[in-house]
């Protein structure tokens, strides 16, 4: 009986599971009430365990049924991606290629690549965003991009896929006219703590109520990163940026680097990963830049504490340093 279960079973099985009732179930799948529950009561014929129990007004998860939820889960979500891959493998080349950009990534390695776009795609335009923190994933979000490239892998919805691309290091630095870069030696967090942190923030709802990288209680916030660089190279206050930015400044003089307390003495990497709907993988043209950008990307250098639980502090530390 297993082998006659069927997805729209298990779609309609889930349905009512976040939607809390078959009534609103059927809403949602805009079907009869009566319908939705005879796919459910049929699926649990055809497994043998009882999904809900219906003694109350709601129907309520079993705990059989709360355990094959996931597995539900898993196969309809499989399924999707199996069709999702099928689809861009058939599918033909863009009429336009959108892509968003994490503001930190170096923005040479997108100039590289766009050259040879333009010389390989000539007829598809190519639109860019640039953006920073969870405005990197608003536009794909909104249908206004189709791929982009972010730093920060906490704010990935779960329904986008991601592949890494490359590592951007990072630098906690001041101007050689802050007190901070007077100081000597380590840097304590509590001494931090008593100078303005300059914080890249974004113009989107991701990020509200969570803080990346904030070491300072005394913060200004910026959206953009060239206006935080102008602000650090006029002694508004210290914080971290990604070094392609600033390597000249440093090499010059007008900004120092700051040794902090628990920070590497090479600096923080953070990991850039291509993301992109599940459900609308990219296309040839797309497909091409995120090979291109893992091509150019500055890929920092493998270190013997880079496991999995350091990598994930680094990136939440350097996300808006």
């Amino acid at each position: 009986m297993l082998d006659g279960v069927s997805l729209d079973q298990l779609r309609t099985f889930i349905a009512a599971v976040e939607e809390g009732s078959f009534s609103a179930a059927a809403r949602k799948l805009r079907r009869a009430q009566s319908v939705v529950s005879d796919l459910v009561s049929n699926l649990e014929s055809q497994i043998g365990v009882p999904l809900f129990d219906r003694s109350g007004r709601y129907p309520k998860l079993t705990q059989a049924g709360a355990i094959l939820l996931a597995d539900a889960r898993n196969v309809v979500s499989g399924v999707d991606a199996l069709k999702s891959r099928a689809k861009g493998m058939a599918a033909g080349l863009e009429p336009e290629l959108s892509a968003v950009i994490d503001v930190c990534f170096p923005i040479q390695a997108i100039t590289e690549a766009a050259k040879e776009f333009r010389h390989l795609f000539p007829q598809t335009p190519l639109r860019l965003y640039v953006e920073a923190l969870g405005g990197v994933c608003q536009p794909i979000l909104d249908g206004r991009a189709s791929l982009g490239v972010i730093g920060t892998l906490p704010l990935i919805p779960p329904s986008f896929a991601s592949e890494k691309i490359a590592s951007v290091e990072f630098r906690l630095v001041a101007s050689r006219e802050h007190p901070l870069a007077e100081f000597s030696g380590v840097i304590p967090k509590a001494e931090l703590a008593r100078h303005v942190q300059l914080v890249l923030t974004d113009r989107s709802d991701l990020t509200a109520g969570r803080e990346f990288g904030v070491l300072s209680p005394l913060t200004w916030r910026l959206a953009d990163l060239f206006a935080k660089q102008a602000f650090l190279l006029n002694g508004l206050g210290w914080g971290g940026m990604p070094l392609h930015a600033v390597e000249k400044d440093i090499a010059d003089g007008r900004l120092v680097s700051l040794q902090v307390e628990d920070i590497p003495p090479d600096g923080l990497f953070l990991p850039m990963s291509a993301i992109y709907p599940v459900s609308a993988p990219p296309g040839p043209a797309g497909r091409w830049l995120i090979e291109r950008l893992k091509q150019c990307g500055k890929l920092a250098p493998q270190r013997a504490n880079d496991d999995p639980i350091h990598i994930a502090e680094q990136c939440r530390m350097a996300s808006a340093l």
